[in-house]
């Protein structure tokens, strides 16, 4: 996808159940448990920046990339706001193009599904491998088949906002991608109302393609979790927690 419009200004408030202080918590456990380097993190499809604030609060160097220009310019003022010494860069991960290695790479909320193709994929962690230090962690996720069928499928969902109303629809395709379009209806000052709409795919990547895809860049599968919980996989899990190292080059 070429990156958020409008969407962008309204993300944050349509993702308020999202707990962005866990997950950095999450990642920052796992980054110390499994690597000695803990310096410097990319978090890669970082959209507002809410969970590159989080992770910056725990004394990381937080880079952030994201491709939409409107996610980062959100992103900007919240970094404006809280004096948190982040660095945006606007680029498309399959052409991650960094200044030096990083010692962690985070990529979750199912940013790898938004990729639109296996070469996409191939791509990004191509250029994640390239990027991370020896030792250091990629850590991402992937929502599950259970999830695209079951939770989100041809179901459709409103949000009664503040000065907007969103009418989320999913439509399930034969691959188990997951078409979702959305509908804003924003407040004017007048009392009327202006339509928008945003649409994207979120496509299914199995755990085979991913998992050699991680060892053919160097990586080593260190476990996978259910979520951001300390549980293992099981056949209702929604979201897969990969925890990958990279293998030293010398």
């Amino acid at each position: 996808m070429s990156g958020y419009g409008r969407f962008a200004c309204y993300y944050d408030k349509l993702t308020e159940n999202v707990d962005y202080g866990k997950i950095a918590a999450r990642c920052h456990e796992l980054i110390k448990r499994y690597s000695s380097e803990h310096e410097v993190v990319l978090d890669l499809a970082c959209g507002t920046g809410s969970l590159s604030e989080a992770l910056a609060r725990l004394d990381y160097d937080v880079v952030g990339v994201d491709l939409s220009d409107q996610m980062l310019e959100e992103a900007m003022d919240k970094r404006y706001e809280s004096g948190l010494n982040i660095q945006y860069l606007m680029q498309d991960m399959t052409e991650l193009d960094l200044y030096g290695a990083v010692d962690a790479v985070v990529c979750v909320l199912d940013s790898i599904n938004h990729l639109e193709n296996e070469e996409a994929v191939r791509k990004t962690f191509e250029c994640i491998s390239k990027f991370t230090c020896d030792g250091g962690l990629f850590i991402f996720d992937v929502n599950t088949v259970y999830k695209h069928r079951v939770i989100l499928a041809d179901n459709a969902f409103c949000y009664d906002l503040d000065g907007l109303f969103c009418a989320w629809q999913n439509e399930l395709n034969d691959d188990d991608s997951v078409s979702i379009y959305l509908d804003f209806f924003e407040e004017q000052e007048d009392g009327s109302y202006c339509r928008f709409s945003e649409d994207f795919t979120e496509r299914i990547y199995t755990d085979e393609f991913l998992s050699e895809l991680v060892k053919s860049n160097d990586f080593e599968l260190i476990e996978k979790y259910d979520g951001f919980e300390d549980s293992l996989v099981n056949d209702k899990t929604q979201r897969v927690l990969y925890v990958c190292r990279r293998i030293n080059r010398g």
